[in-house]
């Protein structure tokens, strides 16, 4: 397995960075709290985790090791492959989404897209016992740089297709947020509120 890469950051978006590692850039997937920290042409070190199937490689990266773990060990339920726990560590940090599970909140669960009900008890059965409250995220985290609304539709949007969303929802999910933000700019917001409105129910 590859748990770490080191490098100049070549490219950055919604969904992904490329890190040039020994002259090799490496395409990360990885949430958006995790990319903004990042800024293209500056170094970066991100914990990951290699998914392998039998038609593809691909490397999750993640801001420490303690999300990468959350990651892993989410994937060790029935039905949660690794879409599904980027997903949740985009719409939930780890302390959130572990004190979620200690408490068996579903409700906080099912904001997931792509966790019901079922899904939600199942983690809530299966996790529980195995997480702990993880301390506080510091206040340095970067925020992502603001874009033009138009570029910003489309960047969220095609981020939601590669997280396996539809496009018509995430087209649609991405105009509500949109509509209803006041103009904002900040594109992981952005992203992680047209998440949210994918979640079940919807």
């Amino acid at each position: 397995m590859i748990s770490s890469v080191r490098g100049e950051v070549l490219s950055l978006g919604l969904d992904h960075a490329v890190v040039e590692v020994g002259g090799v850039g490496l395409a990360v997937q990885a949430t958006p709290s995790t990319l903004a920290r990042l800024r293209r042409g500056q170094p970066a070190r991100l914990d990951t985790a290699l998914v392998v199937r039998e038609d593809s490689l691909t490397l999750f990266g993640f801001a420490d090791a303690a999300e990468r773990e959350m990651f892993l060990l989410l994937q060790t339920v029935s039905g949660v492959g690794p879409r599904v726990a980027l997903a949740t560590l985009a719409v939930l940090d780890p302390q959130s989404l572990s004190v979620a599970l200690a408490d068996g909140n579903l409700t906080t669960l099912m904001s997931v897209p792509g966790i019901g009900r079922k899904g939600a008890e199942r983690l809530v059965v299966e996790l529980r016992d195995k997480v702990a409250p993880a301390p506080p995220a510091g206040d340095d985290e970067l925020l992502a740089s603001p874009v033009a609304a138009g570029t910003l539709r489309d960047q969220v949007v095609e981020a939601l297709v590669g997280l396996g969303f539809a496009a018509k929802p995430a087209e649609k999910a991405v105009d509500e947020v949109l509509g209803d933000s006041s103009g904002s700019s900040d594109s992981s917001a952005v992203l992680r509120a047209a998440l949210t409105r994918l979640g079940p129910g919807r």
